[in-house]
């Protein structure tokens, strides 16, 4: 299982969504930024790998129009996600859980698998307009190579018990993972109860912005704690990028 595990953490390693890179190649995260000179209106420039930033036409995240979005009998999100030795990182953009090999979801008879998940502050992903206080993304690979991304929306309302572990456990190093064995973790526990979802095709929403991932944006909030934003906000205060242009793409959602 230890060299399992040495080798996800490779491959997370090279890959960078935010760590993890759908291109497979990795990104300089010291370079880019959420605002000033190197900001999302200049990722594209700052490196030739990054062009999909500016020329990609199923870029995340977007503004989702309820009203258009094609409402129907869409499969289940199904879970199945295991406790995880908790392995934390601040990179330098976000706060990264990395997770142990093991727990996947499946949809419509493809299964990927968990390799990560990360906050944004406030929540990339807007539902006619509306942004919220902030947001997971749970990473997830498919046997193909390809990443499908679950959003859960963040809310400020009640202390939610497994960030108050994340928090608790922060590195003091930026880009140092901090192992800690004797606390396991469950994705699950950042899920609502009704995992009804929007669904289209998208990217990677920092660079390099690699497109053909599949979004799923769980149409029901998570509550989060006033102190727990509190918390994120102090070492990341914004790091969300702007919506992007939904260029005609089709986007479904259950009733």
């Amino acid at each position: 299982m230890d060299r399992v595990w040495k080798r996800l953490l490779a491959i997370v390693a090279v890959a960078g969504i935010v760590g993890v890179a759908g291109s497979g190649m990795a990104a300089d995260t010291s370079r880019w930024s959420y605002a000033g000179a190197n900001g999302p209106a200049k990722w594209a420039k700052l490196e030739k790998d990054f062009a999909a930033c500016a020329l990609g036409k199923t870029q995340s995240p977007i503004d989702i129009p309820d009203a258009e979005a094609r409402k129907g009998d869409l499969p289940p999100l199904l879970f199945d996600y295991r406790p995880s030795p908790l392995r934390i990182v601040d990179n330098g953009h976000t706060i990264q859980v990395n997770y142990a090999p093991g727990s996947t979801i499946s949809v419509a008879g493809k299964r990927y698998e968990l390799v990560e998940f990360h906050f944004h502050k406030p929540s990339e992903e807007k539902i006619s307009g509306k942004a919220h206080d902030m947001e997971a993304h749970l990473v997830h690979k498919g046997s193909d190579g390809k990443f499908a991304v679950v959003a859960v929306l963040l809310d400020a309302g009640k202390e939610n018990a497994l960030i108050k572990a994340l928090w608790a456990n922060l590195p003091q190093t930026k880009d140092k993972e901090n192992a800690v064995d004797a606390v396991k973790v469950n994705a699950l526990d950042l899920l609502p109860r009704d995992k009804g979802y929007y669904t289209f095709a998208g990217s990677l929403t920092t660079p390099p912005c690699s497109e053909a991932v599949t979004w799923f944006v769980l149409k029901t909030p998570m509550p989060i704690s006033a102190d727990e934003i509190a918390r994120f906000s102090r070492s990341y205060p914004m790091n969300a990028r702007p919506v992007q242009e939904l260029n005609g793409r089709d986007i479904q959602a259950t009733r």
